[in-house]
């Protein structure tokens, strides 16, 4: 699924979740939260976390990085020929 990711890492994700889970009351709030906190932290969802009805905010998760991502390229100068 994933590569394994820095203990740091699992643990942050864990303490949000535990705080997403206590916060929220509505499963479905806590789904949406939750694959936020995946898309921030990782760039992309869990299998897991798509199949439990979250695929609303995946779609615009994805839509706002692809607006950000867009970057202005400029022409290199091409090396100056010796005569």
């Amino acid at each position: 699924m994933f590569k394994k990711m820095p203990y740091s890492t699992r643990k942050f994700i864990r303490s949000e979740k535990a705080r997403i889970r206590r916060q929220f009351f509505d499963s479905k709030k806590q789904q949406e939260l939750i694959a936020e906190l995946y898309n921030k932290i990782l760039g992309k969802t869990p299998e897991v976390v798509k199949e439990a009805g979250a695929a609303e905010v995946i779609n615009k998760a994805k839509e706002k990085k692809e607006t950000k991502k867009v970057k202005k390229t400029t022409k290199k100068s091409e090396p100056k020929k010796k005569k």
